[in-house]
């Protein structure tokens, strides 16, 4: 007897967009339809579709019961597809394959990456914390505060608006 494992997946809640398609519908049963493919070409075989309730939470205590619209795949066990492999880059490399960087030689001449900061100890971020940070300088750690640069008067846009309106005020 052939064992399987089962995948479930949340239904679409709303339909896609997409050329040729119109109303609602349409719209929807095409979302339905590009789930279904996506999961078959990875071997997967659709089930049924269930609605099961799901407890959650509404504000501080109490809690209220929504219902969730789910899709049941199957698949015979060891039928798995060629997956990237389920570390940190891998997942980064199949997410966004078009930022993968690339050798130095095939970079453009005179195109140099900026060098990243040297790695600070403990001792280090706490003695540059209390220093101002300049415009553009590469961020070493995170104080909690965004940065404020010190202003000696108000900018040549409010100064000209306060004279329009000092000249405005004069005259009527």
């Amino acid at each position: 007897m052939a064992t399987y494992e089962y995948k479930v997946v949340p239904a679409p809640a709303k339909g896609e967009k997409t050329r040729g398609v119109k109303g609602p519908e349409g719209r929807f049963a095409f979302a339905i339809e590009r789930l279904m493919n996506e999961m078959a070409a990875e071997g997967w075989e659709y089930q049924r579709a269930e609605t099961l309730p799901s407890e959650e939470r509404s504000g501080l205590t109490s809690s209220q019961t929504v219902w969730r619209n789910l899709l049941v795949f199957r698949r015979p066990r060891g039928a798995e597809t060629a997956e990237p492999p389920d570390t940190l880059e891998g997942r980064r490399l199949a997410a966004a394959p078009d930022l993968v960087e690339e050798d130095d030689e095939t970079e453009a001449p005179g195109s140099a990456a900026p060098e990243a900061a040297p790695a600070m100890t403990p001792g280090e971020e706490a003695e540059n914390d209390a220093a101002p940070m300049r415009l553009g300088a590469p961020i070493t750690s995170d104080n909690g505060v965004e940065d404020t640069l010190s202003l000696d008067g108000p900018s040549s846009i409010l100064a000209d608006r306060a004279a329009r309106l000092r000249q405005s005020s004069a005259a009527e």
